[in-house]
Order: structure tokens, then C-alpha cells, then sequence
């Protein structure tokens, strides 16, 4: 089996890609490298694939249509996992034309490569964040989910549109999956733990929004990646008993589902902020702040249908995710800070993320 990961040198995606490579499986990934955050960084993530003979990079822009054309009829892929995207809430309020480059245009690309190219199952990564400010806990894929708040949540909600209509259309299995809030080893220097872990180290303040009240289903990126994987292998069909007049949004009369990958465990950010402390052995200096346009109060994961379909749950304990990112953060930081230079160089944006 072939398989495509975009984004292969994200977070999420090179941990993907490692798993499925581990398995035997070939993967071809593909990332544009942008500088949103330290390239390097997303360099280093390659090189822990790049020792696989089964692996192959691509250095390619999903918004680039004809390259992505040749891509998907030159390969012959059976399946596709797509978690390239502009990510962040808050970047979205001063970079807006990004997302919707990078998570509209590239992703109808995507679909297009695979409805044209015999893929046999799509699975794309969408958030927890198209729940908007909903405040119905927790939250479900079958809640309605048409109000977002920030442009972000809005072009993951229209992924997930788009999605259905080539599933409707050209029967083409989709599966979405909305994340909670991930973090881990090799996480992105734009998340709130990694930055923490930064700040706290090198003794500059965090900035704490909302005055610290906020929720987060904080999920660790092996039980993301365990999700991932076993979703790949349970294609999607059209559900039996799916009725128009009164909709199931998480199904559909087509090949398209939708499920949740969180912890299930909301946890305050100030929890989260003392586990840090624990973990490098320091205080953290706070800069209380309000809340910040485009963030929600509270996130929480209704993971039932994921249990159902392929019998798993996140479970990792929040303390033992932070001390293992701790772990990694000193080790791979260490010889960057005993020189002076400051970590996760680049465009860093912070969010909480969703």
C-alpha cells in the first residue's frame, strides 16, 4: 500500500507518517516548508523519517494545482491522510488570504487528486475548533456546528463541507477528524505548552489569557496518532438509517463520517501551566491577560462514536504528556540554549489552539 501524508513535516503529520512507516507501509510525504514557525524545526521532524527506505519527500505546495495533479496520477495512491494546513486561530485575524490559499484551495486540490485517481479513502484533519462558542458540553459530532468564530474554524467547518459533497457526488470515501488541542514531542512552537515551556526556562513571563480561565481537552499526540491510524483502515459507507429529515451531521447517505479525537478530560489552564513548573523545575512568571478574539473559553471532546468504530480512546494523563514533552524540549533545545539563541525561531504566533 501507498500512502500520501501532507504535511508530513507538521507535528501531527510526521508522527503519522513514522507510525504508518513502522508498519511497513510506503509513504510519500509532502510539506511547503513555509516559515510560519522555525523551518528547522520542521527539518528536523524529516530526519526522522528520511531513514526509512520506504519514504519519500516531496517539497510541494498543495495550492500548486498542477503539480499536485502530477503527484496524484504519477503515484497511484490507495490512500491519503491530509494534515497539511495554515494552522492557528489567532495568526488567522492578521494573515487571513494564508488560509484560505492553503486550507481551501489546497484541500479541493486534494480532492480532486484522489476523485480523480481512484484513492480509496480520504482522511483529512479538521478541529475542534468549528464548535465555535458552543457551550452545550461536550461536544459532539452530531451538535450543529455553523457559527464559528474565527476564520480558522471556518475553513475547517468548509473542509468538512467539501469533503461531503465530493463523498455525495463521486462516492468518495471521507472521513474528517476534529482534534483537541494535541501536544507532545516535536509540537509546534506556536501551542501554549510549548511556548510555556520556553518562557518558563529561559525566565521570561507567559502570557496567560482569559485570567487563566480556560478549559482545554488537551490530547497527546500518540493517542492522536493511534486514532488516526485506526480510522484509515475503517473506510466509510453510506449509513443505512441516515434520514434527511432530520440529519445526522457526523453521517451521511454517502461514504462520510466525522468523529472527535480528544482526551475527554478538560483541564484548566492553569493545571496545565503548574504541570510545566513540575516538569523543568521552575516557576513561571504571569502576565494576566483577557481574552483574545477568536478563542474559546472551554473545549471537551465527546468521543463516543470514535469508541464505537474502532474501539479506542485517548487516555494519556495530561502529567505524563507534559513531562514527556519536557523531556524531548530540553533535549532537543540544550545545545541551542547553551549557545544564547532563543528556541522555535521563525514567525511564532501563540494560541491555545483548538
Amino acid at each position: 500500500m501507498k500512502i500520501l501524508v501532507t504535511g508530513a513535516a507538521g507535528f501531527i503529520g510526521m508522527h503519522v507518517a513514522r507510525r504508518l512507516l513502522e508498519q511497513g507501509v510506503e509513504v510519500v510525504g509532502i510539506d511547503n516548508l513555509n516559515d510560519y514557525y522555525d523551518v528547522r524545526l520542521k527539518e528536523d521532524r524529516l530526519k526522522q523519517l528520511t531513514p526509512f527506505p520506504k519514504f519519500r519527500f516531496i517539497k510541494l505546495d498543495m495550492a500548486d494545482r498542477n503539480r499536485m495533479d502530477e503527484l496524484f496520477g504519477h503515484e497511484g495512491f490507495q490512500r491519503v491522510v491530509n494534515l497539511a494546513a495554515q494552522a492557528g486561530v489567532r495568526y488567522s485575524l492578521t494573515n487571513p488570504h494564508a488560509y484560505i490559499t492553503s486550507n481551501i484551495v489546497g484541500f479541493l486540490n486534494v480532492l480532486e487528486g484522489c476523485r480523480n485517481n481512484g484513492v480509496e479513502h480520504l482522511v483529512y484533519a479538521s478541529s475542534s475548533s468549528v464548535y465555535g462558542a458552543n457551550i452545550k458540553m461536550p461536544f459532539s459530532v452530531c451538535d450543529n456546528v455553523d457559527h464559528p468564530i474565527s476564520l480558522y474554524a471556518a475553513t475547517k467547518k468548509s473542509n468538512e463541507l467539501m469533503a461531503h459533497t465530493y463523498s455525495h457526488l463521486y462516492s468518495l470515501p471521507t472521513t474528517g477528524l476534529r482534534f483537541f488541542t494535541v501536544y507532545g514531542p516535536w509540537g509546534r512552537p506556536d501551542m501554549s505548552l510549548f511556548l510555556f515551556t520556553s518562557a518558563i526556562l529561559e525566565g521570561r513571563p507567559i502570557d496567560v489569557f482569559n485570567h487563566g480561565k480556560m478549559r482545554r481537552d488537551f490530547t497527546y499526540i500518540d493517542d492522536v496518532v493511534e486514532g488516526v491510524v485506526r480510522v484509515m483502515d475503517r473506510i466509510p459507507t453510506p449509513n443505512p438509517s441516515f434520514d434527511w429529515s432530520a440529519p445526522d451531521a457526523a453521517s451521511s447517505d454517502a461514504p462520510y463520517r466525522l468523529y472527535n479525537i480528544g482526551n475527554d478530560q478538560p483541564v484548566e489552564l492553569m493545571t496545565l501551566i503548574e504541570l510545566v513548573e513540575n516538569a523543568v523545575g521552575k516557576k513561571a512568571v504571569r502576565n494576566m491577560l483577557p481574552m483574545q478574539a477568536g478563542d474559546v473559553v472551554a473545549t471537551h471532546a465527546d468521543i463516543e462514536h470514535l469508541r464505537q468504530a474502532v474501539g479506542f480512546a485517548p487516555h494519556t494523563p495530561l502529567q505524563e504528556g507534559v513531562q514527556k514533552f519536557a523531556a524531548w524540549f530540553t533535549a532537543y533545545y540544550g545545545a541551542a540554549r547553551s549557545q544564547g539563541e532563543a528556541v522555535g525561531q521563525g514567525k511564532v504566533h501563540q494560541g491555545l489552539s483548538h
